[in-house]
């Protein structure tokens, strides 16, 4: 499922002169950028240009794994394979996989990436917007085709198995904080070790170099106003910054992808267990871990928990999390101990 940018909106780096390289583009259907210190003398420098190149090319590579917009996607042909034999992937989709799997089963499948039949019907797929809702027959037939466990996965060597021959899984929850976690490994790799990597909605962070980083209020209301064109924009406001060293963070919420019928929103998040929208008083989560495919997946699994379980679940298992929970016309924000001790305030 998309990922769009509710949270990442600046971020600047903290007690170092050095100006960080800036570079940007666009993958996996939103933006990405990073930004890296250069090393002192006598390291040489790097080339901005050549590392943009090398950071492009490994995100094709993924989309090549993961896309579902693709048919040639090495996800698009084990979605359209019958076989329920062990199917030979590539290294990168079993570790995926094998993620998607843990935090399924930690949410008694609040979690669950098998979601591709709904996400296609709710129109948020590759066919594209809907403009009605769809039959609540159809929703249950393609609800009987989604199960987190009739999806194994194994490393050694690297294959998933499908149960059932009309299993079809959708990665995009996690894929983008995966690409994250990528470029931050491939950043190290030549020579940029303090850098940050943003794609839509996720980012991950290395090195001991702090950054700030500011969490986006979302919009209040269920459905926004269209702004007028003369009218000047409105800065964001912000619900939390936290500074950030090695670590990830990833926001999910339906502030900038969703769907309207008559006059009601309906989100892009789907809840495997009611074959629908996530509906209720959650406006966002984000989380912060130590990988950018793990906190992608928690945001998404908690937001489908929702304001209660959803946060009773983070407070259990330790994580830092922030939700910023609808009441009335107000965001009211509920943070985990371990997110609490992350956040801070003042101007990024």
């Amino acid at each position: 499922m998309a990922r769009l940018l509710l949270a990442l909106v600046a971020t600047l780096g903290l007690g170092r002169a050095a100006e960080p390289v800036a570079l940007a583009g666009r993958a996996m259907g939103t933006t990405w950028s990073a930004k890296f210190l250069p090393a002192p003398p006598p390291a040489p420098a790097l080339d901005p240009a050549l590392v943009t190149t090398r950071l492009a090319a490994a995100l094709e590579h993924l989309e090549t794994l993961f896309s579902t917009y693709r048919p040639d996607s090495a996800l698009s042909r084990f979605n359209a394979s019958s076989s329920t034999d062990w199917y030979p992937v590539s290294p990168e989709l079993a570790r995926v996989a094998l993620e998607a799997r843990r935090i399924s089963e930690l949410t008694a499948g609040a979690f669950d990436v098998t979601l591709d039949p709904l996400i296609r019907l709710w129109g948020f797929g590759p066919a594209g917007r809907r403009h009605t809702l769809p039959p609540d027959t159809a929703i249950a037939a393609a609800r009987g085709r989604v199960d987190y466990r009739r999806l194994s996965a194994r490393l050694a060597p690297p294959a998933l198995r499908k149960s059932a021959a009309e299993l079809s899984a959708d990665f995009s929850s996690l894929a983008k904080g995966f690409a994250a976690d990528t470029l931050s490994d491939l950043l190290t790799t030549l020579g940029a070790p303090d850098h940050f990597v943003q794609i839509g909605g996720d980012l991950k962070t290395a090195g001991a170099h702090p950054w700030r980083t500011g969490i986006e209020s979302p919009p209040v209301l269920a459905v926004p106003v269209a702004p007028r064109p003369t009218a000047t924009p409105a800065p964001p406001t912000l619900a939390a910054i936290v500074t950030l060293s090695g670590q990830a963070l990833s926001t999910s919420g339906e502030a900038h992808n969703f769907m309207t019928v008559a006059g009601r929103r309906y989100g892009h998040i789907l809840d495997p267990r009611t074959g629908r929208p996530v509906a209720g008083s959650l406006a966002s989560v984000s989380v912060v871990h130590p990988t950018c495919a793990t906190s992608s997946a928690l945001a998404t699994a908690l937001f489908v928990l929702g304001a209660d379980a959803g946060f009773a679940l983070a407070t259990r298992e330790h994580v830092a999390a922030l939700f910023l929970v609808r009441d009335g016309a107000s965001l009211v924000p509920r943070a985990t101990p371990e997110f609490a001790r992350l956040s801070s305030s003042g101007p990024l």
